[in-house]
């Protein structure tokens, strides 16, 4: 029986510490003001912590279920977004140059024009 008594005593020692932090810490709670709240959780022991519980405490259903976060960066629309930023063009852009002037030095010279000249030969000089 003591026992029992120690117990209850003990979980209406906890309920009367968490209605008065839930209640004092809340931005808004329901039904009745915040001082009359305080007030029934300290003087009405266990029936007054219980009944903050139940029907003074705001229900915040955003606060249980946390935003579903991207898996990947491939998911995450903020990350899409920020790819196509100015310094991205940039970077294509330059790549794109870079890409061009490798093709080009890639590229076999052209053979020399022909003139109608024919040209002189070193036998033919000396």
């Amino acid at each position: 029986m003591v026992r029992l008594l120690i117990l209850v005593a003990a979980v209406a020692l906890v309920l009367l510490i968490l209605a008065l932090i839930g209640s004092l810490s809340a931005e808004r709670v329901h039904a009745l003001p915040r001082a009359l709240w305080v007030l029934i959780v300290v003087l009405v022991p266990l029936a007054g912590p219980i009944a903050y519980f139940l029907w003074g405490r705001p229900v915040d259903r955003t606060a249980r279920r946390p935003a579903a976060r991207p898996s990947s960066p491939d998911d995450d629309p903020e990350f899409l977004r920020s790819m196509n930023t100015e310094q991205s063009r940039r970077d294509r852009e330059l790549l794109a140059q870079w890409e061009r002037e490798l093709r080009r030095d890639e590229e076999p010279p052209a053979p020399p024009a022909h003139d109608d000249k024919p040209q002189a030969r070193d036998e033919d000089r000396g």
